[in-house]
Order: C-alpha cells, then structure tokens, then sequence
C-alpha cells in the first residue's frame, strides 16, 4: 500500500501539470489506455488470460470506481482541493463504518475497534495537514466529494473481494482500465470534443504516459494490498498517499504546509506505524495459539 500511494501521489503530481495540456476526459481517457496497452503486453510476455468468471463483479468495481472518479474530479470545481481531497479520503472511515455494520449483520461481534481507532486518528492528521474549510455555498460540492468517498470505499471492498475470490491483480487492473478508457471517450463526446484532436507537445504527451504508467502500478499494488492484507490496516497506510502529495508539493511547487501540516503528517505516518505492530502482534499471537503438530505423527 505504501508503493501505490507513492506512485498515486507522482500520479497527481503529473495530473495537475497535465490540465495545462488536456481536458479531464482525456486525462482520464489516456490513464486507462495506457493501462490497457501496458496490461496486455505483460499478458502477452509472461502469459495469463483475461477470462474472467467474474464479469459482473468487475462490472460493479469499473463503473463504480469510475463514477467516483468523475464525482472526485468535478469537486474540484466547486470546492477547495484541500477540502475536496480530505473528504474523498474519508473512504478509510467509510470502510471502517462498513466493515462494522456488515459485522453487526451478521452477528459478529468481533470488531477491530483498535485497527478502526488508528484510521480515525489518521484523518485526524489529514484534517490538521489539509486544513479543509466549508462555506455554505459549497455544500452540494462537499455532497459531491462526501459521496465519492463512499463510493471509493464500496470499490476497495470490491476489489478485496475479488481478490479473495482468486482473481489476479493484472485482471482487475485491467478491466478497470477499460472502463476509464470508455468512460473519457463518453466524457469527451458529451463536451463535444473530438479526444486528442489538436496538436500536442512532448511535454503533454510525457505527463500523460507517466500518469497511465504509475496509475497502472499502483492499482496493481493497490490490489494486492487489499488482497493479502488486513483491510483496515490497508486502508490506513492509504493515508501516507497525502504525506507523499505534500511532500512533492513543498519540492516542486513550494508549498510549505506550516507547522500544523508538519503535526498532520507525523500523526498520520505514527498512526499507520501503530496500525501495522497492533495488526503483526495479533497475528503472531494467532500463530502462537494454533495447535502444536507432532512432525513424526504428521509424517506417520
């Protein structure tokens, strides 16, 4: 998770210098081809399938995952990128909120409370470092952005769900890529634009390979974080994704984030410290519970 939130944050980076050149469609367009292209080459060198017996799951993980997207992007519009930013990553609270009351459902009453505290603790310290403010004329955009983080939540349950059922990251990258390819085409064509008819500079067309070369990486990353390890502690190791973004801010834009900042991105980086000893302890604690198997009965 610490490598797909660093590659999403050079993601960010380059998407933000790309507006110069393209519109979002074709940002978000150019992401999933590259994608595409990227995850069939590797298909072809070291082999696999994209057959799927999961087509409907991966269905509901594209077309929410880009509906999210497209909701996080046009907050932007109307909100803060501060206050926009916080309130999509309040997806790890979502999952937390989601995780207890299917738990509750079901009759489960063990619930990680600890694992749920460090998440919270952790967006404690992107409230401190992002500062987000509201005013009463940009509530539907915090709306807009409030749901996106909900949606994004249901989408890190869907890819973990995949995950478990057994499908390869390459696979799931691969058809969400489709969808955005899909999804930049109909967001071109519902501006009125022709995707990627005009002229172009080497320095557009670099930007926007790095953001589908590192949006692809990371979503393989990403995916097999959510795959093999603890939901929650995954999804609070998210959160360093801010502390990357901020760092590149201070190093190309100098953008200092003053000393609240600086509290915020310790906070957060202590509370994922903390996540992943409580979650490594309970699991040689399990292990030291399991039954004892005698080797030369097991071999008898």
């Amino acid at each position: 998770m610490l490598v797909a939130s660093f590659l999403f944050a050079i993601m960010g980076v380059c998407v933000k210098l790309a507006s110069n050149y393209y519109s979002t469609s074709e940002i978000v367009l150019c992401r999933g081809l590259i994608g595409v292209i990227f995850i069939f080459g590797l298909i072809r060198l070291r082999g696999g399938t994209l057959r799927t017996p999961f087509p409907r799951d991966h269905l509901i993980r594209g077309g929410i995952g880009v509906i999210s997207l497209w909701m996080w992007f046009y907050s932007f519009s109307l909100l803060p990128i501060a206050t926009a930013t916080t309130l999509n990553y309040m997806s790890s609270i979502w999952i937390a909120v989601m995780l207890f009351v299917a738990g509750w459902w079901q009759g489960n009453k063990k619930f990680e409370w600890g694992l749920a505290g460090t998440v919270a603790l952790s967006f404690v310290g992107v409230a401190l470092l992002m500062r987000p403010s509201l005013n009463a004329d940009q509530l539907l955009g915090g709306v807009i952005s409030l749901v996106s983080g909900v949606l994004s939540a249901l989408v890190y349950l869907q890819v973990r769900k995949l995950g478990l059922l057994g499908e390869p990251e390459y696979r799931v990258v691969f058809y969400f890529s489709a969808t955005g390819v899909l999804a930049g085409l109909v967001g071109s064509v519902v501006t009125g634009r022709v995707p990627l008819w005009h002229s172009h500079s080497g320095t557009g067309v670099l930007l926007v390979v790095m953001i589908g070369l590192t949006a692809t990486l990371a979503q393989i990353a990403m995916t097999r974080a959510y795959r093999l390890g603890n939901t929650l502690v995954t999804a609070n190791l998210q959160y360093t994704g801010i502390v990357f973004s901020s760092l590149f801010g201070v190093l190309i834009w100098n953008d200092a984030p003053g000393w609240m900042g600086w509290v915020g991105m310790v906070i957060i980086l202590a509370s994922g410290m903390l996540a992943t000893y409580r979650n490594q302890r309970k699991s040689q604690t399990a292990a030291k519970n399991l039954p004892k198997v005698d080797p030369i009965a097991t071999e008898v």
